[in-house]
C-alpha cells in the first residue's frame, strides 16, 4: 500500500501539542503528572479523560484550579482506555497528539525525544520504546507477554518494533483522528499500531525512560489483556 502523507508545518508557525491523559484511580500521581507535562517546553492543550473513578481522583479533578490551557472531561461509567483516548479526541485542537498515563511510569521529561522525528519532518507516529531506553526491571511475566506481542506485531505487519505496547504514542494529528478506534480497554495499543502500519505511515521508535509499576503499586493490565491484544492483531490484520 502507497504511504498516506499528512500536511507538514506552515507558513513557520511552531507546531503546538494536544497531551491526553486518560485516568483512572489515579488520585496519588494525577496532579503530579500534570505538573511535570506543563513544564515541557512546547506549546500545549492538556486534555484528561476520568474513566470514572473511584478512589477520589474525580474529586480531586473537580476541586482543583486547572490552568486555562487544561480540559477535563468525564465517563458515567468506566470504559477502559482506549475508550478515554477516543473521547479525547473530540477535543483535541493541535498539531501534534501524544498520549500520556496518568501515573508516572512515563516521565514527561521524554516529550522532547518522543517528537523530534515528528517536529524534524520525517515521522508521522513516534513510540517510546521501554526496552531501548533506561527502565526499571520487568515482571518476568510481562516481559514475556510484550516481547511476543511485539513479535506478532512484527510478523503479521513486516516490521521491526521493538515495543508496541508502550503507552508513549505521539501522532500527526490528522493520522490520530483519521483512524476510527473501535477498541475500549487495553487492546487500543494494538489495533492502532495495525492501522497505523497498515496505512503505510512512516513510524519511529525513540528510547525512553521507564518506571514500571507492580500491582501492589496500582498497575492494572492483567494476563487477560494480553490475550485480548493477541485477538485485537488478527483482526485487524485482516479486518478494519
Amino acid at each position: 500500500m502507497q504511504r498516506q502523507t499528512e500536511p507538514q508545518r506552515g507558513m513557520g508557525r511552531p507546531l503546538e501539542i494536544s497531551v491526553i491523559i486518560p485516568v483512572y484511580n489515579e488520585r496519588q500521581t494525577i496532579a503530579e503528572v500534570v505538573r511535570r507535562v506543563q513544564e515541557q517546553p512546547f506549546a500545549k492543550e492538556i486534555i484528561i479523560v476520568d474513566d470514572c473513578s473511584k478512589d477520589g481522583t474525580r474529586d480531586l479533578l473537580q476541586q482543583t484550579a486547572w490552568p486555562d490551557n487544561v480540559r477535563i472531561l468525564y465517563h458515567a461509567k468506566n470504559q477502559g482506555k482506549g475508550a478515554a483516548i477516543r473521547t479525547a479526541l473530540g477535543a483535541v485542537a493541535k498539531d501534534i497528539i501524544i498520549i500520556q498515563d496518568a501515573d508516572l511510569e512515563y516521565n514527561p521529561d521524554d516529550f522532547g525525544v518522543v517528537l523530534k522525528p515528528i517536529l524534524d519532518g520525517v515521522a508521522d507516529v513516534v513510540y517510546g520504546s521501554r526496552f531501548l531506553g533506561i527502565h526499571r526491571s520487568f515482571m518476568l511475566h510481562h516481559y514475556l507477554g510484550n516481547k511476543m506481542l511485539t513479535l506478532i506485531t512484527n510478523v503479521f505487519y513486516n516490521n521491526m518494533l521493538t515495543d508496541m505496547e508502550t503507552g508513549y504514542k505521539a501522532f500527526r494529528a490528522p493520522v490520530l483522528k483519521g483512524l476510527r478506534i473501535k477498541s475500549n480497554r487495553f487492546d487500543f495499543e494494538p489495533e492502532i499500531t495495525a492501522k497505523v502500519l497498515k496505512r503505510g505511515y512512516r513510524i519511529y521508535e525513540v528510547p525512553i525512560y521507564y518506571a514500571g509499576r507492580d500491582y501492589a503499586e496500582g498497575k492494572k493490565i492483567t494476563w487477560r489483556d494480553g490475550f485480548a491484544a493477541m485477538w485485537a492483531l488478527l483482526r485487524f490484520r485482516f479486518f478494519n
